[in-house]
């Protein structure tokens, strides 16, 4: 009886399943084909780059001035232990700080990303909205982001869509996959 009415169930939901309108997009497609992304992406690189390579300066000095002193160590008196010591913590309280300041989660490459990547990311979303409206859809699933899928069924992909509402003509270009929304090797 139970097995029965759990069938019923289940072949009483079919009908409205295929009711549904599903798509999905890849955000990482579509993001890698914007010039706008690309180049802010390109600008948030270079700003890590370069505050990287100063953290890796203040590295090498901080662990120069460590070696020195345990190379003199027995050589010093007790208080200027103490003070080489206390400058060598001092000097590591200031690589992490900046490191914090930079890449921590309220850091300057954060904030940078948020203002040059949010609006590109509003852009999408848009267009995804106007896309699913225009389209009747019920669901659009982004195929980029945490979402997986074992398989997806390439007339379902939006993404290019989604890049000529955003004004993008898609560029000859492929996904990690090997292939382009579309399920179409370019």
């Amino acid at each position: 009886m139970r097995i029965f009415a759990i069938l019923l169930l289940a072949i009483a939901g079919i009908p409205a399943a295929h009711a549904q309108k599903f798509g999905y997009v890849d955000t990482d497609y579509i993001l890698g084909q914007m010039p706008a992304y690309r180049s802010a992406q390109t600008q948030l690189d270079e700003m890590a780059k370069t505050w990287q390579d100063e953290a890796d300066k203040m590295k090498r000095s901080l662990d120069q001035m460590f070696r020195e002193y345990k190379a003199e160590e027995l050589l010093l008196s007790p208080q200027q232990r103490k003070e080489r010591e206390e400058l060598i913590v001092k000097r590591e309280s200031e690589l992490n700080a900046y490191r914090e300041q930079k890449f921590g989660y309220n850091g300057e490459l954060f904030k940078k990303r948020e203002e040059l990547i949010k609006p590109i990311q509003d852009k999408v979303y848009e267009a995804v909205q106007k896309l699913a409206k225009e389209q009747n859809l019920d669901f659009i699933f982004d195929k980029g982001g945490d979402l997986i899928m074992l398989y997806s069924n390439p007339r379902f992909d939006k993404s290019d869509e989604v890049l000529e509402n955003l004004g993008i003509a898609p560029q000859e270009n492929t996904t990690p996959g090997g292939t382009t929304p579309g399920g179409n090797n370019r």
